[in-house]
């Protein structure tokens, strides 16, 4: 989450807010009809993740290779849904999201391929979604950034939405949320929140703009860093993405709790 200049092209359907974009050398970027940025796509490299916490969202893959559900609460720019789609090929990929002017956006600016037997892009409320006992305990991997136009601090964070996140997980799930806002009791209300409902709750050191990301996991894994930093070997060939140091801001915060 970001400020940028004044937006152009928009999908503006009564009743949300309305999306619209920027460009600005080579990088195109989501706006809730306001300057903050909620996504961005560099044009030359689609299914890319451009933005470094949105990154850091799949540190995830350190614990877990191999997911078959992934789901996303909030599209965004639908950065973290291509990816997941196009370089997981063996997992199912779900994304959730209310705003309906962010998913015709996505579709017609941001490179957000149709719905098919693997992809499910649905207009819906992410509160449902969790709270849903048709949803217990079938998702491996849960990927949360919900921001309304004001940016704030995160539009769901009550209890009652934490533990729907954690219900939704299989034994071994893990939930990854960027925590942001303009106020630092948002970042306490939120870590506390969400250590009362999982085993572990780790986050890593702040990136720009005041973005947290937490990864919380429904059962404590065994931190064993020279297997993870192997590993983040192995995600930065095949993927592409920064896992290096994720496994620092990890070793980080361990430290930081001693």
């Amino acid at each position: 989450m970001s400020k940028s200049s004044s937006p152009s092209p928009r999908f503006d359907q009564p009743g949300h807010p309305p999306a619209t974009v920027t460009e600005f050398q080579g990088v195109r970027s989501l706006h809730l009809g306001t300057s903050w940025v909620q996504g961005a796509m560099r044009i030359a490299k689609p299914d890319n993740i451009e933005l470094e916490y949105i990154q850091m969202m799949m540190m995830w893959l350190l614990f877990n290779e191999n997911p078959q559900h992934i789901v996303q609460l909030g599209l965004g720019s639908a950065a973290l849904t291509k990816f997941c789609y196009r370089r997981l090929p063996q997992a199912r990929v779900t994304a959730i999201e209310l705003n309906p002017n962010v998913i015709a956006m996505c579709q017609a600016q941001f490179a957000l391929p149709s719905n098919d037997e693997r992809l499910d892009v649905r207009e819906m409320n992410a509160m449902d979604f969790v709270l849903d006992p048709a949803n217990r305990n079938t998702v491996d991997i849960l990927q949360v950034d919900l921001y309304d136009e004001e940016a704030r601090g995160p539009v769901l964070d009550s209890p009652e939405f934490y533990q729907g996140c954690a219900d939704v997980l299989r034994d071994g799930g893990i939930m990854t949320t960027n925590v942001f806002g303009d106020d630092f009791s948002n970042y306490d209300k939120n870590l506390q929140t969400m250590e009362m409902v999982f085993d572990a709750v780790v986050w890593l050191p702040e990136v720009h703009d005041a973005n947290i990301v937490v990864i919380a996991f429904k059962n404590a894994p065994s931190l064993d860093f020279s297997v993870l930093y192997e590993r983040a070997g192995e995600i930065k060939k095949t993927l592409n993405l920064p896992a290096k140091s994720w496994v620092n801001g990890l070793k980080e915060w361990m430290r930081d709790q001693q």
